[in-house]
Protein backbone atom coordinates (compact mmCIF):
# COMPACT_ATOMS: atom_id res chain seq x y z
CA UNK A 1 0.00 0.00 0.00
CA UNK A 2 1.16 3.53 -0.76
CA UNK A 3 -0.20 6.44 1.28
CA UNK A 4 0.10 10.21 1.41
CA UNK A 5 -1.44 13.01 3.45
CA UNK A 6 -2.42 16.35 1.93
CA UNK A 7 -3.52 19.55 3.64
CA UNK A 8 -6.68 21.29 2.47
CA UNK A 9 -7.61 24.84 3.46
CA UNK A 10 -11.35 24.95 4.10
CA UNK A 11 -11.69 28.38 5.70
CA UNK A 12 -14.04 29.66 8.37
CA UNK A 13 -17.44 28.89 6.78
CA UNK A 14 -19.12 25.66 5.68
CA UNK A 15 -17.62 24.43 2.41
CA UNK A 16 -17.66 21.64 -0.14
CA UNK A 17 -14.09 21.52 -1.50
CA UNK A 18 -13.36 19.49 -4.64
CA UNK A 19 -10.21 17.37 -4.13
CA UNK A 20 -10.54 15.24 -7.27
CA UNK A 21 -7.46 16.75 -8.93
CA UNK A 22 -5.28 16.02 -5.88
CA UNK A 23 -6.58 12.44 -5.75
CA UNK A 24 -5.96 12.05 -9.48
CA UNK A 25 -2.35 13.20 -9.14
CA UNK A 26 -1.85 10.68 -6.33
CA UNK A 27 -2.84 7.70 -8.52
CA UNK A 28 -1.66 8.86 -11.96
CA UNK A 29 1.51 6.72 -11.87
CA UNK A 30 -0.35 3.63 -10.66
CA UNK A 31 -2.03 0.82 -12.59
CA UNK A 32 -5.24 -0.86 -11.47
CA UNK A 33 -6.26 -0.90 -7.84
CA UNK A 34 -8.27 0.84 -5.19
CA UNK A 35 -8.00 4.41 -3.93
CA UNK A 36 -9.12 4.93 -0.36
CA UNK A 37 -9.66 8.52 0.77
CA UNK A 38 -9.94 9.23 4.51
CA UNK A 39 -10.51 12.44 6.48
CA UNK A 40 -9.13 11.94 10.02
CA UNK A 41 -11.40 14.54 11.62
CA UNK A 42 -14.48 14.21 13.83
CA UNK A 43 -16.27 17.07 12.05
CA UNK A 44 -15.78 16.51 8.30
CA UNK A 45 -16.74 14.01 5.65
CA UNK A 46 -16.38 13.06 2.00
CA UNK A 47 -19.04 13.17 -0.70
CA UNK A 48 -18.96 11.94 -4.28
CA UNK A 49 -21.13 14.53 -6.04
CA UNK A 50 -21.36 16.82 -9.05
CA UNK A 51 -19.83 20.25 -8.48
CA UNK A 52 -20.12 23.53 -10.31
CA UNK A 53 -23.81 23.19 -11.18
CA UNK A 54 -25.12 24.13 -7.75
CA UNK A 55 -25.06 20.67 -6.15
CA UNK A 56 -22.33 21.71 -3.72
CA UNK A 57 -24.44 24.68 -2.55
CA UNK A 58 -27.53 22.43 -2.43
CA UNK A 59 -25.62 19.94 -0.26
CA UNK A 60 -24.70 22.67 2.25
CA UNK A 61 -28.34 23.85 2.30
CA UNK A 62 -29.55 20.28 2.92
CA UNK A 63 -27.02 19.85 5.75
CA UNK A 64 -28.22 23.10 7.30
CA UNK A 65 -31.82 21.90 7.10
CA UNK A 66 -31.08 18.45 8.50
CA UNK A 67 -28.46 19.59 11.01
CA UNK A 68 -29.08 23.29 11.76
CA UNK A 69 -26.25 25.33 13.27
CA UNK A 70 -28.23 26.20 16.39
CA UNK A 71 -27.41 26.11 20.07
CA UNK A 72 -29.68 23.08 20.65
CA UNK A 73 -26.90 20.48 20.55
CA UNK A 74 -25.58 18.89 23.75
CA UNK A 75 -22.04 19.00 22.39
CA UNK A 76 -21.47 22.73 22.98
CA UNK A 77 -17.79 23.65 22.86
CA UNK A 78 -16.69 25.81 19.96
CA UNK A 79 -18.91 28.17 18.01
CA UNK A 80 -22.71 28.07 18.15
CA UNK A 81 -24.02 24.90 16.53
CA UNK A 82 -20.66 23.10 16.67
CA UNK A 83 -22.45 20.00 17.96
CA UNK A 84 -23.96 19.50 14.52
CA UNK A 85 -20.44 19.38 13.07
CA UNK A 86 -19.76 16.33 15.24
CA UNK A 87 -22.95 14.64 13.99
CA UNK A 88 -22.16 15.32 10.31
CA UNK A 89 -19.87 12.26 9.77
CA UNK A 90 -22.79 9.96 10.66
CA UNK A 91 -24.49 11.16 7.43
CA UNK A 92 -21.49 12.06 5.29
CA UNK A 93 -18.85 9.42 5.98
CA UNK A 94 -15.22 10.44 6.50
CA UNK A 95 -14.05 7.92 3.89
CA UNK A 96 -14.59 6.75 0.32
CA UNK A 97 -13.12 3.89 -1.72
CA UNK A 98 -12.88 4.24 -5.48
CA UNK A 99 -11.65 1.98 -8.29
CA UNK A 100 -8.55 3.02 -10.19
CA UNK A 101 -8.07 1.68 -13.71
CA UNK A 102 -4.82 2.36 -15.52
CA UNK A 103 -3.86 5.16 -13.15
CA UNK A 104 -7.22 6.97 -13.46
CA UNK A 105 -9.97 7.14 -10.86
CA UNK A 106 -13.06 5.48 -12.35
CA UNK A 107 -15.53 8.25 -11.51
CA UNK A 108 -18.72 8.87 -13.44
CA UNK A 109 -18.90 11.77 -15.90
CA UNK A 110 -20.11 14.37 -13.40
CA UNK A 111 -18.72 12.90 -10.17
CA UNK A 112 -16.11 14.65 -8.03
CA UNK A 113 -14.50 13.73 -4.73
CA UNK A 114 -15.38 16.46 -2.25
CA UNK A 115 -14.33 17.28 1.29
CA UNK A 116 -17.37 18.49 3.21
CA UNK A 117 -16.51 20.70 6.17
CA UNK A 118 -19.12 22.64 8.14
CA UNK A 119 -16.78 23.38 11.04
CA UNK A 120 -15.43 26.91 10.68
CA UNK A 121 -13.44 26.52 13.91
CA UNK A 122 -10.79 24.44 12.05
CA UNK A 123 -9.85 26.18 8.78
CA UNK A 124 -7.29 23.53 7.73
CA UNK A 125 -7.91 19.81 7.22
CA UNK A 126 -5.85 16.81 6.30
CA UNK A 127 -6.88 14.09 3.89
CA UNK A 128 -5.17 10.72 3.57
CA UNK A 129 -4.98 9.03 0.18
CA UNK A 130 -4.07 5.32 0.16
CA UNK A 131 -3.59 3.19 -2.94
CA UNK A 132 -3.95 -0.59 -2.88
CA UNK A 133 -2.68 -2.19 -6.10
CA UNK A 134 -4.75 -4.97 -7.73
Amino acid sequence: MRTEVITVRTGSSPVVRDITAEAGRFVESEGDGLLHVFVPHATAGLAIIETGAGSDTDLLAAINELLPAEDRWRHRHGSTGHGRDHVLPAWIAPYASLPVIGGRIALGTWQSICLVDTNGDNPTRTVRFSFLPA
